[in-house]
């Protein structure tokens, strides 16, 4: 069955990095757009960053461009997100997500997503 499952996540003073990973299996991974999500208590959970099949194109929301990266290594079937300058409010639960639509942009929208990790916390304290 297909597993996708997150690493990385702690505890960050404002300011500081880290760096996600997500591991994949039983999936064609480099035939799924990929996508990070997060979740934050009491809220809905939004797009934070998004990679097209090949790794050649992604894309942000305002709220971490230029902060966040995301990356893929189809040959290790294995997504990232690199956060530095982190601030408070990127406080959540951060979901690896898989979608099986090609988006060229890497886009990913919530509704589209096939397959979720169960998450991986990450607080960064003021």
């Amino acid at each position: 069955q297909v597993q996708l499952v997150e690493s990385g996540g702690g505890l960050v003073h404002a300011g500081g990095s880290l760096r996600l990973s997500c591991a994949a299996s039983g999936l064609t991974f480099n035939s799924y757009t990929m996508g990070w999500f997060r979740q934050a208590p009491a809220k809905e959970r939004e797009f934070v960053a998004g990679i097209n099949w090949g790794g050649g194109s992604a894309y942000y929301p305002d709220s971490v461009k230029g902060r966040f990266t995301i990356s893929r290594d189809n040959a290790k079937n294995t997504l990232y997100l690199q956060m530095n300058s982190l601030k408070p409010e990127d406080t959540a639960v951060y979901y690896c997500a898989a979608d099986s639509r090609y988006s060229s942009s890497g886009y990913v929208r919530l509704s589209g997503v096939n397959y979720w990790g169960k998450g991986t916390l990450v607080t960064v304290s003021s």
